[in-house]
């Protein structure tokens, strides 16, 4: 599969200090699957690293060794320095955790859900009011804090979640589909207040499946798929390596056959095809957007232009070329 042999993309030369996560050679197995195989990953103090995958690509299981709901079969796990193996308890008080499933009590206010967490991760007691009071006007639910939750909205939930995680002053939180299920006010919502956190001098590690959501919140993202990382880096340089741009143009007359042969032939030209139904309209795929002047040049000699138009490569293009476009369950 186009993709899969390309190495990650250039690592920075960190600093042990600089490094939140450090995981070396994490191996999972199952009787019939290998989860995650000799994976490799960094992730750096303050950044949003985005981890994205197909279904069943390894993401929550990454996540679950992380926090030690599961042991790895090999392969090391550190986190703010601590082996996530030894000093598991000490580890879990620096970590937020907000899961696919909020898992709030239903019966009880906000109020008293965050309550009852402060005094399970011993939050002083001097404290307690103060932070409550903090994190429920962040995530806009100060009004609502005496109603049930049961009566909560999906967003409304996250967001309680996301207060609850963050109650303890973790200095590492871990967003396992922070936006699932939400609309579309309260996802922006949600956006809005985990770009606040890396300020904070919180790390977010963050897996989604809204690869919109990736690009938009993550300082670098990997690419999983089959328990291995295939791609890793910033959006744009993902991009830009990976993506491919779509010259769409419109000629003034109907596009001749050997004008249209010409234009595969430019350097850069991956394809070109005329639109369905328009005989003076083709899409001109190119690989990146280096090429692009030169592209369109060659193309304006090529053809009376009468309107073109660029359509940059967008991260879910990078998702589909490196892990295929079959639907998995």
């Amino acid at each position: 599969m186009a993709g899969k042999s390309e190495a990650k993309a250039e690592s920075s030369d960190l600093t042990k200090s600089e490094v939140a996560v450090n995981v070396q050679g994490l191996t999972k197995r199952y009787p019939k699957l290998v989860a995650v195989d000799n994976l490799q990953l960094e992730i750096n103090k303050g950044e949003i690293f985005g981890l994205l995958g197909p279904n069943g690509s390894g993401k929550t299981t990454i996540v679950n060794m992380i926090t030690g709901l599961i042991r790895e079969d090999s392969g090391s796990i550190e986190v703010l320095g601590l082996d996530a193996k030894k000093s598991r308890r000490k580890l879990l008080s620096k970590i937020g955790m907000v899961p696919q499933e909020t898992a709030l009590y239903d019966e009880l206010t906000a109020y008293e859900n965050l309550m009852f967490h402060a005094d399970l991760y011993e939050v002083p007691s001097s404290e307690k009011e103060s932070r409550i009071k903090k994190l429920l006007d962040l995530v806009q639910l100060w009004d609502r804090r005496n109603d049930r939750v049961g009566g909560y909205s999906g967003g409304m939930r996250r967001r309680l979640a996301i207060a609850r995680a963050l109650l303890h002053e973790p200095e590492f939180v871990i967003l396992d589909e922070p936006t699932l299920g939400v609309d579309v006010q309260s996802r922006r919502a949600i956006w809005d207040f985990i770009k606040q956190l890396p300020e904070q001098g919180r790390t977010v590690l963050l897996t989604t499946n809204y690869l919109d959501e990736a690009n938009a919140l993550a300082d670098r993202v990997a690419i999983l798929d089959h328990g291995k990382i295939v791609a890793e880096g910033k959006p744009q340089e993902l991009k830009a390596h990976y993506g491919t741009t779509v010259v769409e143009a419109k000629a003034k007359t109907p596009v001749s056959e050997s004008s249209l042969i010409a234009i595969r032939k430019i350097p850069g030209v991956l394809s070109a095809e005329l639109i369905e139904k328009d005989p003076r309209s083709l899409s001109i795929y190119i690989t990146g957007e280096k090429v692009l002047v030169q592209v369109i040049q060659s193309s304006s000699n090529l053809l009376d232009l009468e309107d073109i138009s660029v359509h940059p490569p967008a991260l879910d293009d990078v998702f589909l070329k490196l892990t295929g476009k079959e639907v998995r369950d």
